[in-house]
């Protein structure tokens, strides 16, 4: 893998930035949310749930058209757009004081989805060969923003109210808004972009190799999800960890996660490689789930599973997105990066059912033990699906060296 230009890197550290600093407002409401709202007038179980999750139905809805009209209009425009409705969603919810009020504001932030665009200006800044390692950068920067607000979230809310956290979303947006602008490179648009239709995009979504990749962030977010609704439960009832503590286990976790994918980003430098490197990465996904389940009341064995979970996790974040980069048609990667964040918020969605069915039904070690068990599924669709996209690649290597010849 060849190192970053200065383009490449001032593109990377720079849109981590704008992508952190937006995930970052969002991250902080996540620790105190549903204990401030339980003492709201209009509380009830239902809105508390809606109020958490309507966010993501914004993102599932928009995140392809978004990613599409970044393709017809560019990518800073499309992403000044989300990022705008974004702040106006933490103003209106930051004002208000019923339940409903904050329905309706987490709706206009889910509406401002910009994952995909600016996942897809990451790659339009970078060379092939250095995607991964781009990707890498920012997964590490969304990695932070999250330990950081788990930190922060709680002290936060002592001194702000939940309110506070909501204007600091809006605040935390317009400012990433100006790093896009005035900091972030603009990358040339085609001399004559192909005008992408919804049934071109329908096609590409079809192709075999693309439901892969996004079937497998789906299968990602949707474990990732379903294993937070147990283990802040298991950090605080089993290891009696207060939640002002959790960063504790998080931050030595983390690091190692970070130093586990730069020794494994190297691998990622062909299309093979990083094809194994995922199917590694699910068992590995597997393994981590499987130790949390079987922990117990050990710290060692729960401090070993949580890195080997994370670490998987942290390579798939960056392997991933590289790889829908590097298959989709150039015309079309937005909305390619629109249906890949479409595909991850869904699966988040459908994690937190999950894991709270479990939850109910089968307790905390059940909880792990039922997202372990969905690893079965997913393994086989990526050793498949590797096998379809490495054909697909040696009949286009021999096609083109056949109209060379």
């Amino acid at each position: 893998m060849s190192k970053l230009s200065p383009l490449e890197r001032r593109s990377a550290l720079t849109l981590a930035c704008v992508i952190s600093l937006r995930l970052f407002g969002l991250f902080l409401i996540m620790p105190v949310f549903s204990l401030y709202a339980q003492h709201m007038p209009d509380a009830t179980p239902w809105l508390i749930g809606l109020a958490l999750g309507v966010y993501g139905l914004g993102q599932v809805l928009l995140q392809i058209p978004l990613g599409l009209l970044s393709d017809r209009i560019g990518r800073k425009p499309a992403i000044t757009l989300g990022l705008l409705v974004f702040a106006v969603g933490g103003l209106v919810a930051a004002m208000s004081h019923n339940l409903l009020g904050i329905v309706m504001g987490r709706a206009l932030q889910g509406m401002g989805a910009v994952a995909g665009a600016g996942t897809a200006l990451a790659a339009d800044l970078t060379r092939h060969e250095n995607r991964s390692k781009v990707m890498g950068i920012i997964g590490v920067s969304i990695g932070v923003a999250f330990l950081l607000a788990l930190i922060l979230g709680p002290p936060l809310e002592a001194v702000a109210g939940l309110s506070g956290l909501f204007a600091a979303t809006s605040i935390l947006a317009l400012a990433a808004l100006v790093l896009l602008w005035l900091i972030v490179p603009t990358p040339e648009r085609p001399s004559a972009p192909a005008a992408a239709t919804w049934g071109s995009v329908l096609s590409m979504l079809r192709d075999g190799r693309m439901l892969v990749l996004n079937g497998s962030v789906f299968f990602l977010h949707l474990l990732l999800t379903a294993s937070f609704v147990g283990l802040p439960l298991l950090l605080a009832h089993r290891l009696h960890l207060p939640v002002n503590r959790h960063w504790e286990l998080y931050l030595p976790v983390m690091v190692i996660a970070a130093f586990v994918m730069g020794a494994c980003l190297h691998r990622m430098r062909e299309l093979a490689q990083s094809l194994r490197l995922v199917a590694v990465c699910v068992v590995a996904t597997g393994l981590g789930l499987l130790g949390f389940g079987l922990s117990g009341d050990h710290v060692a064995v729960l401090g070993v599973a949580a890195a080997v979970f994370f670490s998987a996790f942290n390579l798939l974040e960056a392997a991933l997105p590289s790889l829908v980069s590097q298959l989709a048609p150039g015309p079309m990667r937005g909305a390619a990066m629109g249906a890949y964040s479409t595909s991850q918020f869904l699966g988040a969605f459908v994690g937190g059912a999950v894991g709270g069915i479990a939850l109910g039904r089968l307790g905390v070690d059940g909880v792990f033990l039922c997202a372990a068990a969905l690893t079965l599924v997913w393994l086989p669709l990526v050793w498949l699906g590797a096998r379809r996209i490495e054909s697909h690649s040696t009949a286009m290597e021999a096609a083109a060296a056949a109209r060379s010849a």
